[in-house]
């Protein structure tokens, strides 16, 4: 029992378990959007234990699968090689029975939704593809960041036809503005790993532009972002408090990209795991502050 308790421990660290409050948020915001207006197709608790149960399903299993299938890469990157993995503190056995029964409880959650909405069941398998698909892309498309973005970009999205069974401009843009926001992070952090992926022939948008230049990329991307939000924000339409959020997280985002400079990443996990987890948070607070009280 107490290998089995130690073992799962391990996994929630492989996983990076903690970090689902990246993409849960959003998540939770395109439902609290979906309810805010007449047509909601499932009410009650039913519709948010299904977003939380497909959310922790699905993040699991495509992180597990990422570290299965960048193991022996993961083996020959100094940054990466302590893993659980390339370490042997896992086996490729274990994290194998994890993700499969990861992916099962994201399948069992678009079964919540039944009989009421079959939508999200009848998605759950292209979007499971979709995410472990992510694993495999940098072996060839520098556009890998921006498929990781659409796999979290998805999540508003989801849940707003989980609540309304239908699609709609609102978590269209909100879905974008996640895809962008991603896109941005994941190629700060990749900036990591540039002189390893040039060598090791992976494909990454600072393997093919340099560190300069993707630091440039990134905060494109980031501003379209904003526009986004505001897109959001126009089309539903939101208050003063919600703008004053997606206005807090332009700060936050000029704040991330000071952290990091083409001649210093040493600030880059900083950039990336605590600044990103006060934007989602901090926005999903102000849009639920927005929408009880305005």
């Amino acid at each position: 029992m107490a290998r089995l308790v130690r073992q799962t421990i391990q996994i929630l660290e492989m996983i990076k378990f903690s970090h689902t409050l990246f993409a849960l948020p959003f998540a939770i915001m395109g439902g609290a959007l979906a309810v805010s207006r007449p047509g909601v197709v499932i009410h009650g608790i039913k519709p948010w234990a299904g977003i939380l149960v497909c959310m922790i399903g699905a993040r699991s299993a495509a992180m597990a699968f990422n570290r299965l299938a960048d193991r022996h890469f993961d083996a020959r990157n100094p940054r990466t090689a302590t893993r659980h993995l390339p370490s042997g503190t896992l086996s490729a056995q274990s994290v194998t029975l994890f993700c499969l029964m990861a992916s099962a409880v994201f399948v069992c959650g678009t079964a919540i939704f039944l009989p009421e909405n079959p939508w999200p069941i009848r998605l759950s398998i292209p979007v499971l593809l979709w995410l472990g698909g992510y694993s495999l892309a940098k072996r060839f498309t520098s556009m890998a960041h921006v498929w990781l973005g659409l796999a979290l970009g998805m999540a508003p999205a989801a849940a707003w036809v989980a609540f309304r069974g239908e699609l709609s401009m609102p978590p269209v843009l909100l879905g974008l503005a996640v895809t962008c926001w991603v896109s941005g992070f994941d190629i700060l952090y990749a900036c990591q790993d540039y002189e390893f992926d040039q060598r090791a022939g992976l494909h990454s948008i600072p393997a093919r532009f340099g560190i300069a230049r993707s630091l440039n990329l990134a905060s494109i991307l980031h501003f379209l972002m904003i526009l986004m939000l505001i897109g959001v924000g126009v089309q539903m339409p939101m208050g003063a408090i919600y703008f004053g959020g997606v206005g807090a997280v332009a700060i936050l985002l000029l704040y991330e990209h000071s952290l990091v400079k083409p001649d210093d990443l040493s600030k880059v996990n900083q950039a990336f795991f605590q600044v990103n987890i006060l934007i989602s948070t901090g926005l999903l607070l102000m849009t639920i502050a927005d929408l009880w009280l305005l």
